[in-house]
C-alpha cells in the first residue's frame, strides 16, 4: 500500500466536502479518487481537492486500484449497497452514519467486511473528539461518582429544505432521528450502555418523514432524556450527572472543543481544541488501523456499531418511523 493511504471519496457532497478539507490536514493520506452518478460533480471535486482520478459510477471507482480506502458520503439509503459494493472490491470502507438504515444491513456490513478482511467503521466522528474523549476518561476515572442522569439534544430547522431533498424525502431515510438523532443516542450509549427500557415519541412532516423525537433511556440506576428534531434549533448541549459532581459539553457538543467539571461547589472550564472541523481525529483512527492490519477501531468498534442500530430500531419501533423501501 505504501506509506501514503489514497482514500477514494463515494459522493461529493456537503459532507464530503468538510472530510476533504479535514483529510488536508492530516499527514499519511490523500484522496486519490472520487466516484458520483455525474462524472462532472466527481471531476469538479477531485480538481479541488487534487484527486488524480474521477469515475462516473461508484462500481469504477470500487473497481478501480487507485484506492486504499472509501469514504462513503451518499445519502443513508444506500450506505449498505454501497458498502458491500465496496467491500466485494477489496477496498477498506468507512462509512458515514447511520452505517446502515437497521440492523439487518449493518449485520450485512460488518460480516462482509470480516469475511474479505478488509476494515470496516462507521463514521461516528463525535467518538474520536478530544472533548468527548476527555469526558469519558473522567466518567470511567469516577471523577463525578456513579452517573444517574444524561441530557442531550440536537435540532436544527429544517422545514424549509428541498421535499425531494435526503432530509425530508422518506426515499433517502430522511428525518431527523438518523441524521441528528443518532448524536444524542449515542452520548447516552457511550457512557450507560444500552438501555433496558425506552420510551419516545414522534411528530411527523407532510412528506413521512419524522422530523420530532423525544425519548426517555431508563437504566438500573440512571435516566436519559434526549431530543432530536428539525422544527425548531435547540440548545445542543450535554450534561452528564454524577453523584459527585458533573460534565457539560457545550455547544454544540457533538463538535465541543472543551468541557465543563462542576465538582465541589466549583465550575472550572477546560478548553481542547479539534483539529479543523473535526473529521482529522477520525480520519487519524483510520490511518492507524490500516496501517497496522486492524479490521475494526477500539474507540468505535462492530459492536458498538450493532450495539447503536439495535437501539435506532427500538425507538423507530416504538414511534412507528419507517422508509417505504423497507416495507
Amino acid at each position: 500500500m505504501g506509506n501514503t493511504i489514497r482514500w477514494g471519496i463515494a459522493g461529493p457532497g456537503n459532507i464530503a466536502h468538510k472530510f476533504a478539507k479535514d483529510l488536508q490536514l492530516v499527514e499519511g493520506g490523500r484522496i486519490s479518487a472520487v466516484g458520483s452518478r455525474s462524472l462532472d460533480r466527481a471531476a469538479t471535486f477531485a480538481k479541488e481537492y487534487g484527486a488524480e482520478n474521477s469515475y462516473s459510477s461508484y462500481e469504477a471507482l470500487f473497481e478501480s486500484d487507485t484506492i486504499d480506502v472509501v469514504y462513503i458520503a451518499t445519502p443513508h439509503n444506500s450506505h449498505a449497497e454501497l458498502t458491500l459494493l465496496a467491500i466485494k472490491h477489496g477496498k477498506h470502507v468507512l462509512c458515514e452514519k447511520p452505517a446502515g438504515i437497521n440492523k439487518k444491513e449493518v449485520q450485512e456490513m460488518i460480516s462482509a467486511a470480516r469475511d474479505k478482511g478488509v476494515f470496516f467503521m462507521e463514521a461516528l466522528w463525535s467518538r474520536f473528539n478530544p472533548a468527548i474523549r476527555k469526558v469519558k476518561e473522567l466518567v470511567d476515572a469516577n471523577e463525578i461518582g456513579k452517573i444517574g442522569y444524561l441530557k442531550a439534544d440536537f435540532a436544527f430547522y429544517g422545514l424549509d429544505r428541498d421535499e425531494e431533498g435526503r432530509l425530508l424525502n422518506p426515499n433517502l431515510a430522511g428525518g431527523s432521528l438518523l441524521d441528528i438523532g443518532i448524536y444524542p443516542i449515542f452520548l447516552a450509549y457511550l457512557f450507560l450502555g444500552k438501555p433496558k427500557e425506552i420510551m419516545a415519541k414522534s411528530k411527523f412532516h407532510t412528506t413521512g418523514v419524522e422530523v420530532q423525537t423525544s425519548m426517555i433511556f431508563d437504566y438500573e440506576n440512571a435516566q436519559a432524556l434526549l431530543y432530536s428534531g428539525n422544527t425548531t434549533e435547540s440548545e445542543c448541549k450535554a450534561e452528564i450527572a454524577g453523584d459527585k459532581g458533573s460534565l457539560f459539553l457545550p455547544s454544540r457538543w457533538h463538535e465541543a472543543q472543551g468541557y465543563i467539571l462542576e465538582k465541589d461547589r466549583k465550575c472550572e472550564a477546560f478548553e481542547l481544541l479539534r483539529n479543523g472541523l473535526g473529521y482529522t481525529h477520525e480520519i487519524e483512527a483510520v490511518h492507524d488501523c490500516v496501517n497496522n492490519q486492524k479490521l475494526e477501531s477500539e474507540l468505535w468498534s462492530h459492536k458498538n456499531s450493532l450495539d447503536l442500530i439495535e437501539i435506532l430500531d427500538a425507538v423507530r419501533a416504538q414511534t412507528g418511523i419507517t422508509f417505504p423501501f423497507e416495507q
